[in-house]
């Protein structure tokens, strides 16, 4: 929503049809600045601040970005340091949003700079789609590991798709983009995969619950990073069945518990959450690795997830980039969501196989899965019917 309320300020027009399709009509000599010099603002979407402080620099005017309140605490520096290292003029003197971004006639110049690579692979992706348009190549020299690489990975052939030329040199530790005017693909049609991040929950449901749900299109054909979280899935014992026309993912049986496990999840963090919610209902301790990344999300997801979980009665371990949970009996509890749509979903999860897990926030969800609740109360008349008929009925979402 706030993504596309942006772009359509900046002269972009996009059509949703009733089909689910969207239609855009893009172009970069369409930019304009706002009218009356208006501030776009992007709520507390991570993604659309991201991927726009680059994107504004096509823009002949300036733009400025602002969001709410927890957005003005989630750190964009590193981002912001890569485009001045290139003269851009852009001022972000908090070193979180609100960001005034200066663009005209100089654009996006292009060259070399750095920028490091362990706190978010947004930052990158922002540079790379826009880069395309950048007066000469754009190096951008990785510090550090970088984090989420299969989203870096998708990002590129996002941009091949479409005409455009990355070099991704993971020896060299940089990534260089040629500047190449996109063209349509596919006659201008494009296919988007569907979300797996957001297809971690009903997969996480049938791993809390022993139901059997599919997920239909999403198949290891995916580009996307999180699709691996039905791997850790299976570690725990659920059957996973991956077909050319979606993922069954079928969770252990009647009175069988989940296996603990030992998940390093550097690369698929959005699933942190997930997973943490329903380790309460393994036979051993889970602990989580190399996720310091999720702390500069919509909140600090290591603490939330921590407090969450100790509220519920667990027993939580905890460090600047990694949790262990041992499991204990479940307490009834109010879950605090911190605007953050993803521990609503994750602890909604447990929701389905624990009595007394109330979440404080319901519509936070909507940012990314309106329709989860909705999915929810599916599963859990199913899994009242299940209990009552011992059968594991399947699911489609």
């Amino acid at each position: 929503r706030h993504m596309t309320n942006a772009l359509r300020a900046m002269g972009i027009n996009i059509e949703k049809k009733e089909d689910g399709s969207v239609v855009v009509e893009g172009g970069v000599d369409k930019l304009k600045e706002p009218a009356d010099g208006k501030e776009l603002f992007i709520g507390n979407s991570g993604t659309t601040v991201r991927f726009l402080t680059t994107f504004t620099t096509l823009v002949p005017g300036t733009v400025t970005l602002n969001g709410d309140e927890h957005m003005a605490k989630r750190p964009i520096a590193d981002l912001v340091s890569a485009l001045k290292q290139m003269n851009i003029s852009i001022d972000c003197p908090t070193d979180c949003p609100p960001i005034k971004i200066a663009g005209g006639n100089d654009g996006l110049p292009g060259g070399n700079v750095e920028m490091n690579g362990t706190k978010s692979s947004q930052y990158f992706s922002s540079l790379m789609l826009s880069g395309a348009y950048a007066k000469t190549d754009l190096k951008i020299n990785i510090k550090g590991t970088l984090v989420s690489l299969p989203y870096v990975t998708m990002t590129k052939k996002c941009v091949e798709d479409f005409g455009g030329k990355i070099d991704l040199d993971m020896e060299s530790n940089c990534i260089t983009v040629h500047p190449t005017a996109y063209a349509l693909p596919n006659n201008g049609s494009y296919a988007i995969e569907p979300d797996a991040s957001a297809a971690s929950y009903p997969f996480a449901a049938a791993a809390a619950t022993g139901l059997k749900i599919r997920v239909p299109i999403l198949n290891e054909s995916s580009i996307q990073g999180d699709y691996g979280f039905v791997d850790i899935l299976e570690k725990m014992g659920c059957k996973v069945e991956k077909d050319q026309d979606g993922t069954t993912v079928t969770g252990p049986e009647q009175g069988v518990k989940l296996k603990g496990v030992d998940v390093d999840m550097h690369h698929i963090s959005d699933t942190v959450m997930t997973l943490a919610a329903i380790a309460p209902l393994c036979d051993g301790p889970t602990t989580i690795r190399n996720v310091a990344n999720i702390r500069i999300k919509e909140t600090d997801r290591l603490i939330a997830t921590v407090n969450e979980l100790k509220r519920l009665g667990q027993e939580v371990e905890y460090g600047d980039d990694w949790l262990k949970i041992v499991p204990k009996p479940v307490q009834p509890a109010k879950i605090e969501c911190y605007a953050d749509h993803r521990m609503a979903m994750a602890f909604g999860i447990l929701g389905l196989a624990v009595p007394g897990v109330t979440i404080t926030d319901k519509k936070c969800t909507g940012k990314t899965y309106p329709g989860f609740w909705d999915d929810m109360n599916s599963f859990c008349e199913e899994v009242k019917a299940a209990s009552v008929q011992v059968k594991k009925p399947k699911l489609t979402v």
